[in-house]
């Protein structure tokens, strides 16, 4: 009874501090310019990937003097589309960035909430991230070829371990499925909070195989816990000594691109000053730093290249989607 009344506790003050911060985020904004006071908005729980984006950012900022205050709030939920719901009603607020990417596509696809890219303004693609696919150190499969080919005869009893449903885990389990012949509905994705918990799956033999980001697994395949047997990357990434599956000879490839847009009905000034702070960040010598301990690619991108980015990789997610059934 005693653990209920302090879960239940715990749950109230978690709701009480996200709705804080995110009405603090909505109305902070009186008077401030985004080189005075910066707010990075991170729709997701602290430790996530879109909160280090968000905190490298940060450090990158202050370190080099870009904005005179960068502060980084969270508002986790539903693939990142509770932060983007919140932004989208945050009209005119011009010293405010949403980290947002990849996984935020296919909770836009997913939610029933009518809120999507066009609700916000697109400021800049920064960097890619890659998935990895991993299997327990003791697994039989010692290459890509050994595993697909024992899953492709049994896709019910292969189980595939990864994040939420609609992310980028989920999409490349089904992507890599069709490419081997096997109905992206019928991948038997098991779904988790997040990296800790698809290693925890892998290590307790609940799962054959697991996908998520490389930095969530990077400790386990360097100490020989798991072993990789191909990323998402289209080409081969410094610092990740992985094939990837297109030169496995798999057509497979698929970034976790990392982004950020700004509230609607900003000026075309604050759009542009936007934009600037996020190239000038993009150029110091610490988010080179960031770039490569994170093993991130560069893949910066503003204006018409990136909305043209958008408009092309949304239209994939939503057919993977559906051909995941969702």
């Amino acid at each position: 009874m005693k653990k209920t009344i302090l879960t239940v506790a715990f749950a109230a003050v978690t709701a009480v501090l996200v709705l804080a911060a995110t009405a603090n985020a909505s109305s902070a904004g009186g008077g401030a310019t985004a080189r005075s006071k910066l707010t990075l908005l991170a729709p997701a729980a602290p430790g996530g990937g879109w909160d280090g984006f968000a905190r490298e950012s940060q450090q990158a900022l202050r370190a080099n003097g870009i904005v005179n205050n960068a502060r980084v709030i969270n508002v986790p939920g539903a693939g990142g589309t509770i932060g983007l719901g919140q932004v989208a009603q945050m009209d005119g607020r011009e010293d405010l960035l949403l980290a947002t990417g990849a996984a935020m596509m296919g909770g836009i696809e997913l939610s029933t909430a009518d809120v999507s890219f066009d609700d916000v303004t697109l400021i800049a693609r920064v960097a890619d991230d890659y998935n990895v696919l991993v299997v327990p150190k003791d697994s039989p499969y010692e290459t890509i070829d050994e595993f697909t080919a024992a899953w492709a005869a049994d896709p019910g009893g292969t189980a595939i371990a990864g994040g939420s449903l609609g992310s980028i885990d989920h999409l490349l389990s089904g992507l890599l499925g069709r490419e081997i012949g096997i109905d992206p509905a019928a991948v038997n994705y098991v779904a988790y909070a997040g990296g800790g918990e698809v290693l925890t799956s892998l290590l307790s033999n609940t799962a054959s195989a697991g996908i998520s980001s490389y930095n969530d697994f990077r400790d386990q395949i360097e100490a020989g816990s798991v072993r990789a047997l191909g990323t998402s990357a289209a080409e081969p990434v410094e610092g990740i000594e992985v094939p990837t599956f297109i030169e496995s000879g798999y057509d497979v490839e698929m970034s976790n691109w990392r982004g950020y847009a700004a509230p609607p009905g900003i000026s075309e000034e604050a759009r542009q000053e936007l934009v600037d702070i996020v190239t000038e960040m993009h150029a110091t010598p610490e988010w080179d730093d960031a770039m490569s301990r994170n093993r991130w690619s560069d893949s910066y991108a503003t204006d018409g290249e990136f909305q043209d980015f958008i408009d092309t990789e949304s239209l994939r997610v939503a057919s993977i989607v559906e051909e995941l059934g969702l």
